[in-house]
């Protein structure tokens, strides 16, 4: 692109300058593998052409092989190619002067140019193009954001910060966006939040900051888990900006970041302050705050929260009811279970498989025997049935707490319907029966099974001998007809 060069006094080199040796850039910043036009199958057929040479070609030979191809290059195929060669910065360079020998850049393909310059570590040229942009009015705050992004990647913050610094220089007014971009750059990277605050503190006096500045300083905190700095900036945001519904995602990351500071007490505060304000936090920090209290178990402030969440308009999904339920279910709270169960379907969230037997286990641990049997029913009812695991558990429950009569209605549910497997409720059914001194259904029960080929283990049969032994001479020949049969199967 000779003439185009000499007239913006650009100096793009043939090859790129002397880099650092790898070694000397830590493993997390490493360049990384930029997306090829393999990588792309839209691709336009010229731009495709024309990536493939770049990628082929050594720097040394391109132009002469690009003149070959007898393609006139057009602006949009001149950003689709650059777009995709970013792993090629030398060839990408001489591609960029061979194509404004035939038409002049657009401003998107200059900051692309100025991008793919920045993430390759090529810097001095990527401002002798910068410098060609001025002299074009070409650039803008895109410009310098990809400038931030290029040096933030590789640390090097001091001249992340000087590019912002001189921005005006260039004809760019250092407004709150260009202040943000840089914040959120140095925000993107590891444990660099005392960087970012402190270029806020030396800006915000000159450039007063809005909603989107607290909110990308809080989501930094948020990755930090700096829950004294998150309040801290947060109060200064209310002082700054004041509250506004449109911030949400400054609420979700400074909630979420005291919900997983284990403040949970503190995040329901707020999250009521807020609600007072008409400014909850969005769908993002309930979920998070969902995951973090399910993991450490915390009923205590689950339903403080979730009440405030879904009184302030926030709409649940069938997950998250299954989450809540879950957790309330662990720590034995029946009340608020069946609370949430009950006002699942007015959120068009409706109970499932999981969530009927979360409640249903809940009950058998907590051996509510009454309960158990009108909730079984109603889980038949919506078509919903407990699970094997769940069977064999609810009729050990109900046998030991003296209601046969309901454990051999599930037992006989399990049958009709398949339930299976069904050989730890059948062996938990008779020792149970046996337990109660029901031997005659024991008999009747074990026959059946037998006829359905269900195992019966050594241990039962064991206990069912003891049971019958002790009954006299008539259940002692019951058991030994009952052996009989038991031992062939076992062949």
């Amino acid at each position: 692109m000779e003439a185009v060069a000499e007239n913006h006094s650009i100096t793009l080199p043939t090859k790129p300058p002397n880099q650092p040796h790898s070694n000397s850039i830590p493993h997390n910043l490493q360049p990384q593998r930029f997306r090829t036009h393999l990588d792309a199958p839209d691709i336009s057929p010229t731009a495709r052409i024309l990536c493939d040479l770049l990628s082929r070609a050594s720097p040394h030979d391109v132009e002469t092989a690009l003149s070959c191809t007898g393609i006139t290059p057009t602006t949009e195929v001149i950003q689709e190619v650059l777009s995709f060669s970013y792993n090629q910065p030398s060839s990408a360079i001489k591609f960029f002067r061979w194509a404004g020998r035939y038409i002049k850049p657009s401003a998107y393909a200059w900051n692309l140019m100025v991008d793919l310059l920045g993430k390759n570590q090529i810097f001095e040229p990527m401002w002798d193009a910068i410098r060609s942009m001025k002299q074009e009015s070409l650039l803008s705050v895109a410009t310098f954001v990809s400038v931030f992004g290029s040096y933030c990647t590789v640390h090097r913050f001091s001249e992340a910060t000087m590019s912002f610094d001189v921005m005006d220089k260039y004809g760019v007014q250092q407004d709150v966006v260009a202040v943000n971009s840089l914040l959120s750059a140095i925000c993107r990277q590891d444990n660099q939040m005392s960087v970012a605050l402190e270029f806020f503190d030396r800006i915000k006096t000159k450039i007063p900051p809005d909603g989107d500045t607290f909110a990308i300083l809080l989501e930094g905190w948020e990755k930090e888990g700096n829950v004294a700095k998150a309040k801290n900036t947060f109060g200064e945001m209310v002082i700054r900006v004041g509250w506004s519904p449109m911030t949400t995602s400054a609420y979700d990351a400074f909630l979420t970041t005291l919900v997983r500071g284990a403040q949970a007490d503190e995040a329901v505060k707020f999250l009521q302050v807020m609600k007072g304000h008409n400014c909850l936090p969005g769908l993002r920090f309930f979920s998070n705050a969902l995951d973090i209290l399910v993991k450490q178990n915390d009923s205590t402030h689950i339903i403080p929260l979730w009440d405030t969440m879904v009184g302030g308009g926030l709409v649940p999904n069938l997950i998250m009811y299954n989450a809540v339920i879950g957790l309330v279910c662990n720590n034995n709270d029946m009340h608020n279970a069946f609370r949430l169960l009950d006002e699942m379907v007015f959120h068009g969230a409706f109970p499932d498989s999981l969530t009927y037997n979360m409640i249903f286990q809940c009950l058998v641990r907590n051996k509510r025997v009454c309960e158990v049997g009108k909730f079984f029913v109603e889980m038949i009812k919506n078509e919903w049935p407990p699970t094997s695991s769940n069977c064999v558990m609810v009729i050990k429950m109900l046998l030991e707490n003296d209601d046969p009569e309901m454990a051999i209605d599930i037992w006989n549910f399990m049958v009709e319907n398949c339930v299976s497997p069904l050989v730890e409720s059948a062996n938990e059914l008779l020792i149970g029966l046996s337990n109660l001194g029901r031997l005659s259904w024991v008999e009747r029960f074990a026959e059946e099974m037998l006829d359905k080929r269900i195992n019966l283990f050594e241990s039962t049969m064991e206990k069912l001998k003891n049971a019958f032994f002790k009954e006299g001479r008539t259940y002692r020949d019951k058991y030994d007809s009952l052996s009989r049969r038991w031992k062939v199967a076992q062949m």
